[in-house]
């Protein structure tokens, strides 16, 4: 039986671990449960073992799932996105992690005007040059972000990143660097309506790492629900 409370402790301290070894304030990073595939019943037990902030990948699952969660979590989109789907989003998500492209922003502030709100969302880079992910190639990520930023219903919060898939974290950790700097170069230009206050980097495998190199939400599923069972 997996024990989400224990395995929320171990992570938890993991996270305040890494932040002690490179002198940051654990209270700088977020962990994001990612509860994709997984039944209500287990976000709700997540959420009374004291986790607030839950992702889901799905739009049609997200959609039939968050009404049958009756605690006050905080809901975070992670997934790809098609622009027709953005409307099932609209006012029920904290923040939307994975826009890459003009036209789906400008969809996302569509919606959310339509209930005179703004969508916090994050840019996501393709760090590693991935066919296989979505994702702006950091060549092109200023000026998307200048070309996004001025939308109405909407807020440039920060960067996101799936980078290539390593076994040993320390593989990675040039990748989650690369997202850094690439923070630090935008905010440098003092866009309008851009803050480089998030970074949402690291999974089960290396989030520890992630958190050395500034992520500031970290994306861990499998170390707290167990292995998926993938969707037929």
């Amino acid at each position: 039986m997996n024990n989400i409370p224990a395995n929320l402790e171990r992570i938890n301290n993991q996270i305040k671990n890494a932040c002690q070894k490179v002198g940051r304030n654990p209270k700088e990073v977020k962990l994001i449960a990612v509860s994709k595939i997984k039944p209500a019943e287990q976000i709700e037990e997540a959420f009374h073992a004291g986790q607030k902030y839950f992702g889901e990948s799905y739009v049609q699952e997200f959609r039939d799932k968050q009404p049958l969660v009756e605690s006050p979590v905080e809901w975070h989109f992670i997934g790809g996105l098609q622009s027709n789907k953005v409307k099932y989003l609209r006012g029920k998500v904290a923040m939307i992690h994975s826009v890459d492209r003009l036209s789906l922003a400008g969809e996302i502030s569509n919606q959310w005007g339509k209930i005179d709100q703004v969508a916090n969302i994050l840019l996501q880079v393709n760090v590693g040059d991935e066919l296989s992910k979505s994702g702006c190639a950091p060549d092109d990520l200023a000026s998307l972000i200048q070309s996004i930023a001025p939308l109405p219903n909407l807020k440039i919060c920060g960067l996101m990143c799936l980078p290539p898939h390593s076994d040993d974290p320390e593989q990675v950790r040039p990748y989650f660097k690369q997202l850094r700097q690439l923070s630090q170069q935008i905010e440098k230009l003092q866009i309008p309506n851009v803050e480089m206050t998030e970074l949402s980097m690291g999974m089960s495998g290396d989030f520890a790492v992630a958190v050395e190199e500034g992520a500031t939400l970290v994306r861990v599923g499998t170390a707290i629900f167990g292995a998926r069972i993938k969707k037929v």
